[in-house]
């Protein structure tokens, strides 16, 4: 008889990125060099002293060896001070936890507070990987639909309706991935008070609140007396750093939970990589500037974007946002899957089709358009004219 593998895992989709990254390589250059709007990868380098504090923190003995679970303190300090800062918060390295990236991040905080047989609420569209991670977890997955009409922005009165007795979670990210869309304070607020009053934990992804226009709070959450009693911040080191190939990114969140977390990282991955946390914490308060003229950077080329499409109007942006824009493409009876393929293969633009973040996306397409300059997006216009 043959092993069978876990069905929760052989059930699961092949992972999106190499699929339409796979459409790119049949690109035959006709209509210009390759334009690469898939994943979302800074498009520009990690900074001089960055490259040259990772390079020292590797070379020492201690890097090699394992630190603690819950992270660097350095980092842990750092990081905590710096979001007290930002958020006008209470908040200390406890309650900080160091992971290797951010869909670690997600995997141990989902496994702390959900189990096989509990349920967490997710949108649709959603970024595919929580509702996989969740899937091979036997967490089951309930969503509330966000409307193009409405920015797809989430309906409070629908989460309400959604968060009916089992679940666990509402998990959520800001700015969005798949659409971009930027929750703003006020419905964050309703929404944390709605899973406050539920006993229901609030998961909010904000790996790319650095690229905001706006370099202030994006909300008000961590100031909440108790918020320690239903949030869950994460956040991604990755894009605002260039360093994705490092994989560290952090969980703030009470004590009880930073501890359940660590019980977890013991068994996954002991602790996350060591070298690039002895740079962060360096580059934390060192590169805040250059952080900014990045922000500025993606503001620009989110402003070309807007002004490439605008020359094709049966292209439409649903919502755009720090990093991701999300386009109705002027095909109906065709699928998302199709249009992807077609744009990458005979126009040279690599996005991902909606059909990926959710039931009934097949209209739409991602676009990380902080993946190309300004200059290039420019070209666009002409690429999706065709």
């Amino acid at each position: 008889m043959t092993p069978r593998l876990n069905p929760s895992i052989a059930t699961l989709s092949a992972p999106p990125i190499p699929v339409v990254q796979g459409w790119g390589r049949a690109y035959d250059g006709a209509r210009g060099p390759l334009i690469d709007l898939s994943q979302a990868v800074p498009g520009y380098p990690p900074h001089p002293r960055m490259l040259r504090w990772l390079a020292e923190a590797a070379a020492s003995p201690e890097a090699c060896a394992y630190g603690a679970i819950e992270g660097e303190d350095s980092l842990r300090a750092a990081y905590a001070g710096e979001t007290a800062s930002l958020y006008g918060a209470t908040i200390s390295a406890r309650n900080i936890h160091i992971t290797s990236g951010c869909n670690q991040a997600f995997v141990v905080a989902s496994m702390a507070v959900a189990g096989p047989g509990d349920r967490v609420l997710l949108t649709n569209p959603c970024y595919f990987n929580h509702e996989t991670t969740l899937a091979m977890q036997g967490i089951g997955v309930d969503y509330v639909t966000l409307q193009p009409e409405t920015g797809f922005l989430p309906d409070p009165a629908r989460v309400a309706a959604a968060l009916t007795p089992g679940r666990k979670a509402l998990a959520l990210v800001s700015p969005n991935n798949p659409t971009g869309a930027v929750y703003p304070p006020p419905l964050l607020k309703d929404l944390f008070d709605l899973c406050a009053a539920r006993g229901v934990w609030l998961i909010l992804d904000e790996t790319y609140r650095d690229f905001l226009p706006d370099a202030g709070a994006p909300h008000g959450l961590f100031a909440e007396p108790h918020w320690a009693d239903t949030l869950i911040g994460l956040y991604s080191f990755s894009k605002s750093f260039c360093i994705p190939g490092h994989r560290v990114a952090a969980i703030t969140a009470g004590e009880s939970v930073v501890e359940a977390v660590a019980k977890i990282m013991d068994n996954v991955q002991i602790c996350a990589p060591r070298a690039a946390q002895m740079a962060l914490a360096k580059a934390l308060p060192a590169l805040a500037d250059w952080c900014a003229e990045n922000r500025a950077e993606i503001a620009r080329r989110r402003v070309a974007l807007i002004a490439a499409v605008a020359q094709n109007p049966d292209w439409q942006i649903g919502a755009i946002g720090a990093y991701f824009a999300f386009l109705r493409h002027p095909w109906p009876e065709r699928t998302s899957l199709d249009v992807a393929q077609q744009l990458a293969t005979q126009n040279g633009i690599i996005t991902i089709p909606g059909r990926f973040f959710g039931a009934d996306q097949d209209e739409w397409l991602r676009l990380a358009f902080a993946n190309a300059d300004a200059p290039t997006l420019a070209t666009l216009a002409d690429r999706l004219r065709d």
